[in-house]
């Protein structure tokens, strides 16, 4: 999902001097973004307009080859341009022994900068419940659409769905890595005690820290087991590039160059953020020669008539290039804590003031996922969970390595779906008794 740079796992710093001062330069960039989006507005338009005239019957130049490929072409280029808001789930029903049953999404508890969002399936059915916790990286927690959709069949589905901190007001807070820990803290005791815990890539450690304080406190709400899939539990154990550039860059570069200041026109004016756009430029930029040519085959596409392949990179991309800006506390503190100086897995983690203990979970069963092409967060890293959660019993503890896939194929696509969830649900009704 990203590097530090890009966004993927994002933190807090209480930043004083010059940096904290909402009227400095940074807020220029903002500035400088939203302008260009104005002044590509005459473009967008006619890139729409050529689109339009392109289909018309009257032009009849447009069923050769030569207008084949200028169509395609525009409809490629409007396609990058516009800012696009959180996509929909578009999860509407799920299959259960053979049978379509209902899905309707349901708002349990609302908080400023998430939700705990419910996919409620009709019918009365004792499925275990599971809570996945999403990225805080920029993307929408429907980038996780497929996470969900494998998992509903079987499972009482809930997820946490962030909300991008530029529509929350200044008069709503902060919002820091402590934060998030106690959101999903509440998140669990809403759930109750009979429920299962699922951290996706980034929040890894976070919710091992969530689950240790719950532990230590004697909470009913631990959860009865916790999955934790591509995570950067010990970046040290596999280094990749992101962790390589944490390690390189100093705290001033990331504060200089990765913050700026929410303009006065939205709801969030002057908050301090690690922004999407300029963390989407980044995603690209990982790999820009991969987009090129993705965009070249919808182009091809487009020119043979291969809608079907076309439409599968529009909505691909139209997910992709759909990002949410970050508090700048979250994100500062995340390359601090995670990346920086490794929190969680040297046992130095401090909650508000309390030292956070992994080894006192022992209810909890431990199940974790690596993809064995990871270059996020590589083969290594998260299996280190089960050295820090010393405590739960060897018969209470598994790892799964998935053959043939990267980052993204760990929570969505074919293996996902044929291996990885199967998994999952089998050490979730072996651990539940």
């Amino acid at each position: 999902m990203g590097s530090p740079e890009t966004s993927c796992f994002p933190a807090r710093i209480r930043v004083t001097s010059r940096l904290s001062d909402p009227l400095r330069g940074d807020r220029l960039l903002y500035s400088m973004y939203e302008t260009n989006r104005t002044l590509l507005m005459p473009m967008r338009a006619v890139a729409r307009s050529s689109m339009a005239l392109s289909k018309s019957p009257l032009l009849s130049q447009y069923t050769t080859s030569l207008g084949r490929g200028a169509e395609a072409a525009v409809e490629v280029v409007e396609g990058m341009m516009p800012r696009r808001g959180k996509p929909e789930w578009q999860i509407k029903a799920t299959t259960i022994d053979g049978a379509r049953v209902k899905v309707s999404e349901e708002v349990i508890l609302d908080k400023p900068f998430g939700n705990l969002l419910r996919f409620r399936r009709d019918g009365a059915r004792d499925d275990p419940k599971i809570l996945i916790v999403a990225p805080m990286s920029g993307h929408y927690a429907t980038l996780l659409r497929d996470t969900v959709r494998g998992l509903l069949p079987a499972h009482d589905v809930y997820i946490t769905d962030w909300k991008d901190a530029a529509t929350v007001p200044l008069l709503d807070g902060g919002f820091d890595t402590d934060d998030y820990i106690e959101y999903i803290m509440d998140f669990m005791r809403h759930l109750g005690p009979n429920h299962h815990v699922m951290a996706v890539c980034q929040p890894a450690p976070l919710v091992i820290a969530a689950v240790a304080l719950l532990a230590q406190w004697g909470e009913p709400a631990q959860p009865r087991t916790m999955t934790v899939m591509g995570g950067p539990i010990d970046t040290v154990a596999a280094p990749t590039a992101p962790t390589e550039l944490a390690e390189e860059r100093s705290m001033s570069w990331f504060e200089t160059r990765c913050i700026t200041t929410v303009p006065r026109n939205y709801p969030a004016a002057h908050r301090r953020v690690y922004p999407g756009f300029l963390q989407l430029g980044a995603f690209i930029a990982m790999n820009a020669d991969r987009h090129m040519n993705a965009h070249l085959r919808m182009f091809r596409h487009l020119v043979e008539g291969d809608g079907e392949s076309a439409d599968a990179h529009r909505k691909f991309y139209d997910e992709y290039m759909s990002v949410m800006d970050i508090t700048a506390d979250f994100y500062l503190q995340t390359i601090r804590r995670v990346f920086k100086e490794r929190w969680i897995a040297t046992n130095q983690f401090i909650w508000r003031g309390e030292v956070v203990r992994p080894e006192a979970i022992r209810q909890t069963a431990l199940l974790t996922v690596e993809g064995e092409l990871d270059d996020i967060s590589a083969p290594g890293q998260t299996i280190a969970a089960h050295d820090i959660c010393s405590a739960i019993p060897e018969g209470r503890r598994r790892n799964h390595l998935q053959k043939g896939v990267g980052h993204y194929g760990i929570f969505n696509g074919r293996r996902w779906r044929e291996y990885i969830v199967p998994e999952v649900s089998r050490f979730v009704r072996e651990m539940a008794d």
